[in-house]
């Protein structure tokens, strides 16, 4: 059987999920959820997921939300394909508390701003719902703040636990792509400090995003 990805085509979190597996080579079924028309509200999919949110997988009967923990699955039960070391061995316990960190700095030094930007520059200018202003402004502030010192970290090393690529850097991808889009002091948070600028360039231009950035759709299966 293969996994069933149960994901909205454009939503950041899903794309996450996306990329993980496209990264892993791991074959999938797409089931677009139309947050639009509620689908992610429905009796049925709530069997999935009671927070009525997505994405949601299906893998041979084991069904997992949450998106970061979808793509930790990933990267542990396929770890033999695809790209290697998106997570350390967990036998190595200075590289996974390392790790760690930098998962732990993607979600509450990043995520939480980036978010906040994006949903009101872009997501609510898009449905024609008042921009708070202010709010922007505070993510903004904070988010360069926390970007000053990622700059420090990638004048030292390529990513964020080291040499190698990890899900901690990827999971950067899509919030970081719409920032370009949210207008004035948001728009060159990224590209104007070098270091983060070349570490993002070289995520944005892995095969995986590509393979997403404009849509999920099922991955053709060999025959």
């Amino acid at each position: 059987m293969v996994l069933k990805l149960y994901a909205a085509p454009a939503s950041t979190a899903s794309l996450r999920v996306a990329l993980i597996l496209h990264e892993k080579e791991v074959p999938f079924e797409f089931h677009p959820i139309y947050l639009r028309n509620k689908e992610q509200k429905s009796a049925d999919f709530l069997e999935k997921n009671p927070f009525g949110q997505v994405p949601y997988i299906d893998d041979e009967g084991f069904g997992l939300y949450e998106s970061r923990a979808i793509g930790r699955y990933i990267a542990l039960k396929y770890a033999g394909q695809g790209t290697q070391g998106l997570i350390p061995p967990q036998t190595d316990v200075q590289a996974t508390a390392i790790f760690e960190r930098a998962a732990s700095l993607e979600h509450a030094q990043f995520d939480a701003h980036a978010s906040k930007i994006v949903y009101e520059r872009v997501f609510h200018t898009a449905m024609g719902l008042p921009v708070d202003e202010e709010a922007v402004k505070y993510a903004i502030a904070q988010l360069s703040a926390k970007l000053d010192a990622y700059e420090t970290i990638f004048s030292k090393q390529t990513y964020l636990a080291g040499e190698t690529v990890t899900l901690a850097d990827l999971y950067h991808i899509p919030w970081g792509n719409l920032l370009s889009r949210a207008g004035e002091g948001a728009s060159d948070l990224i590209t104007s400090r070098p270091s983060v600028s070349r570490w993002f360039e070289a995520l944005v231009a892995r095969p995986s995003w590509a393979a997403v950035h404009g849509g999920i759709s099922s991955t053709k299966l060999e025959t």
